[in-house]
């Protein structure tokens, strides 16, 4: 089966092209470079499957470093050019189709694996080297003095012959031979080298065992020794290699010769410190990136004794209107400018900045007073943000919200100080926004809590904890109950019974308020089909109603309407047996759009009660507009009737607002009843129904039925 023109096989044979002829020249092999571009083309097939996984393969991509090994891609030169090639064009034929920056940060690691697979499979073939050269060494001094010609001739071939770095010291350090590959490293000629002592060596980032090490093997006390060391060129270059040192001993055992084998490792650490670069720091802005912040944060906090940190969280305000407004390009100018005025706040000793993610950064001062640190640092960052910033012509007015931890080394963890920083700088926000705020731990619980309730909401409607109490709603003038309102809590596994203050505000944001609220409905539609199938016609007034509350998020639900009616149906009530509360502030300034399912809702019958009446300051010429046919009283205004004599201001407010809704057709009911005068007051002002703790608490369906069987038999 043929691949279509400029199909992902043709794009697959372009890179291989690309690769084989950048390695070609810098390979030993016996091979053409058509045979050689064939020996690759698995590779890139592989290379290829990696980009495009799911999750990220690094044994994987280390096989196929390795392989360039096997196939004698073992020049220094070689690894360079292929990462350069994998760098530019891998992306390029091989995931056009996909995320660029996700596809770019996955070919970053790719690299960075077959680096590491390739220096591996080149230490084994070195340390194979390694071996067959000591061997010889060996050899060469062990065998019999008839075969002493042959030893040293096969000595010489592998020593001269060898791809690294060797040469032979005495016990004094005075070096006596070296092959040409150590003499290209170092770029010195045979007589240099040879006036050198071993001692004379030394170098600044010479790790602390290196000369301890040296010491025990010329003593005897050890026979090899391997570790990482740097010499400087004469060029003033440094040359970093994996370096190996043997003691050779004469026939008796006794120490005689020293033998040094050099790998040149520089370009390779050259590499790992870019990709270590690349991997740390944000490519946008160039700052330390997540991981690198949280390095230093946990190190921060494994400080010890006596030290301190402090941490400042930036949230940028309204940074989404300007990447929808301007576009995401100006998005990422504007954050480059915010990087660089946040790098100029930190510039003492233990003060760094990062970018965590989109408009996300964190500033972090270390050392044992950061308590002044801190405070000094936040505003350092709010006053860098003051100044507009020039984008398209456009100057931009950037505003941040802060919040700052600040505490000792050693109580917290790093995910710990971050989610208190984040919580804090999410309650600067809901403040205003451009502020800072200092953490609070009562306040981090709270965050932490409804955090817990928002996630264990969805499982906790499935898992059924959620159950339905009825407060009586009782007609002031004959003191009968006509019906109830419907109130839900929560049953929390941890938490005990929780109110609807403590959830509902949660799932309206969370958007579960829909899914709740018709369970809600149906129960209570349900509960008050067996109302009326066990208390029937008994009372004058009619059969009991239901009330159930209504949030702004399911009023601008569209299957309102049909959701109710179908509910209605399916338990065989009336509409006229349902009555909906709505909050006055969900209808201040209300279009005929969301009005219109209300009003549809009246038409075939359910009432609708207009809760918390007074607290919206509506304007009351809106009531003859909107489809109700109740007001609810808010508590506020009849507080002041629980004393007597009452407040004369509450009874004329009261008088009011019933002359005013009864000379509208509207009935009104009254919530918050807690004592026997407040009821009788509120009977002589006009009001209609009440509800409160004077005639009863939120209880289960049973107690109602029992009220309501009472007041019908008298």
């Amino acid at each position: 089966m043929t691949a279509e023109p400029d199909g992902p096989e043709d794009r697959l044979r372009r890179l291989t092209t690309i690769w084989s002829r950048a390695l070609f020249p810098v390979t030993s092999t016996s091979l053409t470079r058509a045979e050689f571009e064939e020996q690759l083309l698995p590779l890139v097939r592989r290379l290829s499957e990696l980009l495009r996984a799911r999750s990220f393969d690094a044994e994987a991509a280390k096989a196929v470093g390795a392989a360039l090994v096997g196939a004698h891609c073992t020049d220094p030169e070689a690894l360079t050019r292929t990462l350069d090639c994998v760098d530019a064009y891998l992306v390029l034929y091989c995931g056009a189709d996909g995320p660029q920056d996700e596809l770019r940060m996955r070919s970053s690691r790719l690299q960075h694996a077959m680096a590491a697979g390739y220096a591996q499979a080149l230490r084994e073939r070195t340390l194979a080297e390694q071996e067959a050269i000591a061997q010889a060494a060996l050899q060469a001094q062990g065998v019999v003095a008839q075969a002493l010609h042959a030893s040293e001739a096969r000595f010489r071939a592998v020593f001269e012959g060898a791809a690294i770095g060797v040469g032979i010291a005495d016990l004094d350090g005075n070096v006596l031979q070296v092959n040409e590959a150590l003499l290209r490293m170092f770029g010195l000629s045979e007589q240099t080298v040879r006036g050198r002592r071993v001692q004379d060596w030394v170098h600044p980032e010479d790790a602390p065992q290196t000369w301890r090490l040296y010491d025990e093997l010329v003593r005897g006390e050890r026979e090899h020794y391997h570790l990482e060391k740097a010499f400087n060129r004469p060029d003033g270059t440094v040359l970093w290699t994996n370096l190996t040192v043997s003691l050779l001993r004469d026939a008796d055992g006794s120490p005689q010769y020293q033998l040094a084998l050099m790998e040149d490792t520089t370009e390779r650490r050259l590499l790992n410190l870019r990709l270590r670069y690349e991997a740390t720091h944000d490519a946008l802005t160039g700052l330390p990136n997540r991981t690198l912040f949280f390095e230093r944060l946990e190190k921060a906090l494994n400080a010890g004794e006596g030290q301190r940190f402090g941490l400042c969280y930036l949230d940028l305000d309204g940074f989404k209107t300007i990447n929808d407004s301007l576009g995401h390009a100006a998005g990422d100018r504007l954050l480059v400018e915010v990087a660089d005025r946040l790098q100029s706040c930190a510039t003492a000793p233990g003060e760094m900045v990062a970018r965590l993610g989109g408009d996300e950064f964190v500033a972090l001062t270390t050392g044992p007073g950061t308590e002044r640190e801190v405070d000094e640092l936040a505003e350092r960052i709010m006053h860098a943000l003051v100044t507009p910033i020039s984008i398209d012509g456009r100057d931009l007015l950037v505003r941040g919200s802060l919040g700052i931890v600040e505490g000792p080394a050693g109580e917290r963890t790093a995910a710990e100080v971050l989610r208190s920083a984040d919580i804090t700088m999410y309650r600067a926000k809901s403040a205003g926004g451009n502020r800072f705020e200092l953490a609070d731990p009562e306040a981090d619980a709270r965050a932490i809590t409804r955090h817990g309730l928002t996630t264990a909401l969805p499982t906790a409607l499935e898992r059924g904890e959620f159950f339905i109490e009825y407060q009586p709603l009782v007609h002031l003038g004959d003191g009968s109950v006509r019906g109830a309102e419907a109130l839900v809590r929560w049953l929390h596994p941890q938490h005990g019974v929780l109110g609807p203050d403590r959830f509902i505000p949660l799932a309206e944001h969370t958007g579960l308020i829909v899914p709740l609220g018709r369970w809600v409905l149906e129960e209570s539609i349900r509960q008050a089909r067996a109302w009326r199938e066990r208390h029937g016609d008994q009372s004058a007034a009619g059969p009991l109603r239901i009330n159930v509350n209504l949030s702004p998020c399911q009023l601008s639900h569209p299957g309102l309407v049909q959701e109710t009616v179908d509910i209605l149906e399916r338990a065989g009530v009336a509409p006229d047996a349902l009555c909906l509360e709505v909050t006055e502030s969900a209808l201040i300034g209300a279009d005929d759009d969301l009005l219109k399912p209300l009003r549809r809702l009246a038409e075939m019958g359910v009432d609708i009660a207009l809760d918390d009446f007074g607290t919206g300051y509506s304007n009351l010429a809106n009531l003859r507009r909107l489809p109700v046919s109740i007001l609810k009283l808010d508590r506020s205004f009849t507080q002041g009737m629980q004393q007597f004599p009452a407040d004369p201001v509450d009874l004329k407010i009261v008088e009011g607002i019933v002359t005013l809704a009864h000379s509208l057709d509207l009935a009104v009911t009254v919530e918050g009843v807690e004592t026997g005068a407040q009821a009788e007051q509120l009977r002589i002002l006009g009001c209609d129904t009440a509800q409160g703790w004077y005639y009863a608490r939120p209880g289960p369906p049973e107690r109602l039925h029992d009220l309501a069987l009472v007041d019908a038999t008298g």
